[in-house]
């Protein structure tokens, strides 16, 4: 089986559980991570169900994995996995999570794949082989006037304390843009600036396997997604700005003064 046709294999397994799971999840089976940070029994289902798939398949290869963190093996490939993104929309009953499965390759990541079971919609793109919607093609906007732009963002709700910081230039780009949305879902974010639906998306406190396959998906759907400092370092650091390219760096203007 070819990588992109295990992970979205993976991810639809995946998103199965969570769907027939939606409409059981009790007080009991919510944990809190951390201040304001939730996982449930459906995260851990999930990522299990992901990691033996894959595993089954390439075994030779790492995984790292929000809930269960690293299974270490041999050599520089690794699965990047985050089985549930939106967990607190989905404790709440609300349609906007996803799955997200990236395959890095000696740092870069070259396969991935982000899945909606709601909608149904699945965001894949392989290196060099463009991005895709359920097997259309997909590209990124070409909208280059910020007061025509629709752009999204995430709250810092792992670090309050930079919450000022945040709303100064939260109240920036408001002002220069169109509109601005804050759905929950950060893989799902990066999935709708490839595929046009935003043109941009910045947010602050992101791990790894937040970005991974959002990563490949926009740079293949001919956007651009960096540090908030223009580097390429925002599955290290965290912080991200992603879009059309076109206005990357009149957005990133705003951001890199404040959280550089």
């Amino acid at each position: 089986m070819e990588r992109i046709d295990c992970a979205i294999l993976a991810a639809k397994e995946a998103g199965s559980i969570i769907l027939n799971s939606i409409d059981s999840i009790e007080v009991r089976e919510v944990e809190a991570k951390q201040s304001f940070d939730f996982v449930t029994d459906v995260d851990r289902k999930c990522e299990q169900t992901i990691i033996d798939i894959l595993q089954n398949y390439y075994p030779q290869y790492s995984i790292m994995a929000e809930e269960s963190g690293a299974h270490q093996k041999s050599g520089s490939v690794r699965w990047i996995i985050d089985p549930l993104d939106g967990t607190t929309n989905y404790i709440h009953g609300y349609p906007n999570s996803s799955i997200s499965i990236a395959l890095e390759e000696e740092g870069e990541i070259t396969v991935g794949v982000i899945y909606d079971p709601f909608r149904d919609e699945l965001f894949r793109a392989e290196k060099n082989g463009g991005a895709y919607l359920n097997n259309k093609r997909i590209s990124v906007s070409q909208e280059n006037e910020m007061s025509r732009c629709l752009i999204a963002t995430g709250f810092p709700f792992k670090d309050k304390a930079i919450l000022e910081k945040y709303w100064t230039v939260f109240s920036q780009i408001f002002h220069k843009v169109s509109d601005i949305r804050r759905a929950g879902s950060a893989a799902l974010d990066l999935a709708y600036v490839a595929c046009g639906r935003l043109d941009g998306f910045w947010e602050l406190i992101l791990s790894a396997w937040d970005m991974a396959a959002g990563d490949i998906i926009i740079r293949e759907a001919g956007g651009k997604i960096s540090d908030v400092g223009g580097d390429s370092l925002h599955l290290e650091k965290g912080n991200v700005i992603a879009t059309n390219g076109v206005i990357h760096k009149e957005l990133a203007a705003i951001i890199s003064p404040v959280f550089a």
